[in-house]
């Protein structure tokens, strides 16, 4: 797989993180946007690569030394943060679970003071090539940390050295998510220590789900998805939850609990 890495010149935690990957003498691939990354549509049209990592800034309201990664896409009309309506990017489940694998041994290696977590899939931009975030936040002091910009970039580094696809073809399940918070705890056990590999994850603020929804579900992966795993409690209301099944059985999903998800690597 041919790797690129995108940042914006206009954000200091992804160039703060391209800085890193430089002192590293990584040769991955990078480009430099002058705009926001959120609304690089169709970027991917103007870079070879088979995959797209976006180094960014993450922000939220509560402040906290976090290193996120997730998938991207837009389940409803709102394109305010890019993308296009109800439409979501292609994934490798693969890369996106080793990846965050390697973020959290580095991460944990490094005895460092940041938390690593998934997040919901959510904003653009629009690409048709598989692609996911990478950030460092969640506010300015972190933006510009060095230690957290050098565990991001190792990590990237690590990770596309070391992926096979092989390693996890033959014996991981591809599956998308639905239910729970935005930073997803249960989908963080399930991507580190299951043999399911996350394509996209459905926060409950999503819900709820449409046919059009679902069907991007399954369709926005190399192979047609076939499992889904389902935050159980974290599907809202009686009314909200009962929708989401009955379109899930509609297109004969496997349908597992999170609750009842393997947390154990064969």
């Amino acid at each position: 797989m041919k790797f690129i890495i995108v940042a914006s010149e206009k954000d200091p935690a992804g160039m703060n993180i391209l800085d890193s990957l430089k002192n590293l003498n990584s040769k991955i691939l990078i480009k430099i946007v002058k705009d926001g990354i959120i609304h690089a549509d169709s970027i991917d049209k103007l870079v070879e690569a088979d995959f797209i990592i976006f180094a960014s800034k993450h922000q939220a309201k509560i402040h906290s030394k976090t290193l996120t990664v997730h998938t991207t896409g837009n389940f409803n009309e709102n394109t305010e943060h890019g993308g296009k309506p109800n439409t979501l990017n292609p994934t490798n489940p693969f890369f996106f679970k080793h990846l965050f694998k390697t973020l959290n041994s580095i991460n944990k290696k490094t005895d460092s003071e940041y938390q690593v977590t998934l997040e919901a899939t959510h904003h653009g931009p629009f690409l048709e090539t598989p692609s996911l975030f990478i950030e460092l936040g969640s506010s300015e002091e972190e933006w510009y940390d060095q230690s957290g910009a050098e565990i991001i970039a190792k990590s990237i580094v690590k990770a596309i050295e070391t992926f096979k696809e092989s390693d996890y073809s033959h014996k991981v399940t591809e599956a998308f998510g639905i239910g729970g918070p935005h930073y997803c705890p249960n989908f963080n056990n399930i991507q580190l220590n299951s043999n399911f590999a996350l394509t996209h994850i459905c926060a409950n603020y999503n819900l709820p789900l449409t046919e059009e929804n679902i069907q991007e579900l399954i369709n926005k992966n190399k192979t047609k998805i076939s499992t889904v795993l389902l935050d159980i409690k974290g599907l809202g209301n009686s009314e909200q939850k009962n929708k989401v099944l009955e379109i899930l059985n509609k297109h004969k999903l496997k349908i597992i609990k999170t609750s009842d998800a393997k947390l154990k690597e064969d």
